[in-house]
């Protein structure tokens, strides 16, 4: 199973870098004339209380004109923004997020001087997260989408994936490929790529917080399939794994990961550089073994 994955995947090309540029805040000024008629002391008065007002106004400009990195690290904190979503992020015995994209994710906030927070949000609504400041970023495995790239200050893409099916192991020889799943019924996560395939195709799909529930839609029988991520799907399903009954059939696309930030965000090149600096040191790839997703790394 995951041979076969890492296959499908190690055929994926790397994408270009998703860049954006932020705009910088306006400067203004106005200075009003003294009254004639006000006494000499009280139109001084007024004149240091003009200039206060100036220094306020310009504070409020330099704070509107902030970069999102002097943000974070004048606050202590990256927060990112995730779902459970095995080997990417998910939780341990003791409770702490760990995976390839929480071990990541933590990496990049020590190379910031600042403490990593993991805020587990409605995949839905990402892009609401992250413009309303509730979370910094969204780092859990985020496909590179049209929507993605155009509301978010993206990252350079770092792991290759796939959207697949998966169907009970017993009935997988009925669905080999896109023609045969027109009577399935899917579950499949609410904003995800996997939604954005369903509908492409026109198949009858209920929509669930993350895709872990679609995997328990299909193992309940509540739902004939599910599609989610290739990379979920090598450490969740099939033999060996929590859903031993479930297994792969069709792969309906290629696609590439990266992390989003807020558009304008200067910390999408922060990270650009840290990925770079660590896939030349080794100690991306040391993390992605530990997950076992290193097949699926793009060059930095």
């Amino acid at each position: 199973m995951k041979k076969l994955i890492a296959v499908m995947l190690a055929g994926v090309m790397t994408a270009a870098m998703v860049t954006g540029c932020g705009g910088g805040a306006a400067d203004t000024s106005a200075d009003a004339p003294a009254e004639t008629e006000a006494p000499a002391e009280e139109a001084g008065n007024e004149t240091d209380a003009a200039g206060d007002e100036a220094d306020a106004a310009g504070a409020e400009d330099t704070a509107s004109g902030e970069s999102d990195l002097a943000y974070v690290q004048g606050k202590g904190t990256l927060v990112v923004g995730i779902t459970d979503f095995e080997p990417m992020d998910y939780k341990d015995e003791s409770g702490s997020w760990i995976g390839f994209d929480a071990d990541m994710a933590t990496a990049f906030a020590d190379s910031l001087g600042v403490d990593v927070e993991f805020v587990e949000i409605d995949w839905d609504n990402k892009i609401m997260e992250l413009d309303g400041k509730t979370i910094d970023c969204v780092w859990n495995g985020m496909t590179l989408t049209d929507e993605v790239k155009s509301s978010m200050e993206c990252s350079n893409a770092y792991c290759n994936n796939a959207q697949i099916v998966i169907v009970p192991a017993d009935k997988a020889d009925q669905y080999q490929d896109v023609e045969s799943l027109s009577d399935l019924t899917f579950a499949v996560e609410a904003g995800s790529a996997g939604e954005e395939q369903v509908s492409s195709l026109n198949l009858e799909f209920t929509p669930v917080k993350a895709q872990s529930d679609a995997l328990m839609e299909v193992a309940a029988g509540t739902s004939d399939a599910a599609v989610i991520d290739s990379l979920m799907a090598a450490a969740m399903v099939g033999e060996g794994t929590g859903y031993a009954n479930l297994t792969y059939t069709v792969g309906l696309n290629s696609e590439e990961y990266g992390v989003g930030f807020r558009k304008g965000s200067d910390l999408a090149a922060a990270l650009n550089e840290f990925f770079k600096t660590s896939y030349g040191d080794g100690s991306m790839a040391a993390i992605a073994e530990t997950y076992g997703v290193q097949a699926a790394l793009i060059e930095q």
